[in-house]
């Protein structure tokens, strides 16, 4: 894939809450200059304000706000989708 094709790609990306997507980028930024904080703390506090947002913008959200790779935030998707339906069970 050609660098035209993926700056596409990131250009359709479009949150359906863009003030709870900016939220969730905000907090991440927040809590990631806590020294003491991990990258997977940042993702689990940031996804319940995008959890109804698609995969990749909420893939996209980590990589703004977690500070994360977007191989890794795909990873984090799942972890951290998967750990909160858990609680919500």
């Amino acid at each position: 894939m050609n660098k035209e094709n993926t700056k596409k790609k990131e250009k359709e990306i479009n949150p359906k809450n863009a003030n709870n997507y900016k939220k969730a980028i905000s907090l991440g930024k927040e809590l990631g200059k806590t020294p003491d904080i991990t990258k997977a703390e940042v993702a689990r506090k940031m996804f319940p304000l995008i959890q109804d947002e698609d995969r990749d913008v909420i893939a996209k959200a980590f990589v703004e706000g977690a500070n994360l790779t977007p191989k890794g935030a795909m990873t984090y998707v799942y972890n951290v989708r998967r750990k909160f339906k858990k609680k919500q069970s």
